[in-house]
């Protein structure tokens, strides 16, 4: 996994950048490449993981379609993914992952209304 946010001023927490311009490039089983935006990372039953959300070659995303991964740092400090492998784990992400979901919207829709 490689990124392009600049770690030296990261917090730890992908969301924080607000999203512009932190992407990652997977490398997948068939050695080809995707460029994907991170969407945030979150914890759920004692692990952190990584929402992924694929690009095109424009830098959109037209399906919704969303990756989730296990997420944790090497004993170097280099970001990490791996493949959640049970159902139930994948399903304990998900629901975690549509808890963020909702609570960007309502610090969205909070923000949006100070504004007026």
């Amino acid at each position: 996994m490689s990124n392009t946010c600049d770690e030296t001023k990261c917090n730890g927490d992908c969301a924080s950048c607000g999203g512009e311009g932190v992407t990652v490039t997977l490398t997948l089983d068939d050695d080809s490449t995707i460029e994907c935006g991170i969407v945030g990372i979150f914890d759920a039953d004692n692990k952190e993981y990584i929402a992924l959300l694929p690009l095109d070659e424009n830098g959109m995303n037209s399906d919704g379609e969303v990756y989730l991964y296990r997420y944790f740092k090497d004993a170097a400090g280099n970001p990490q993914l791996e493949n959640i492998e049970s159902d139930e784990e994948y399903e304990a992400a998900s629901d975690a992952f549509d808890e963020l979901l909702d609570s960007m919207e309502y610090d969205e829709l909070v923000s949006e209304n100070d504004l007026n």
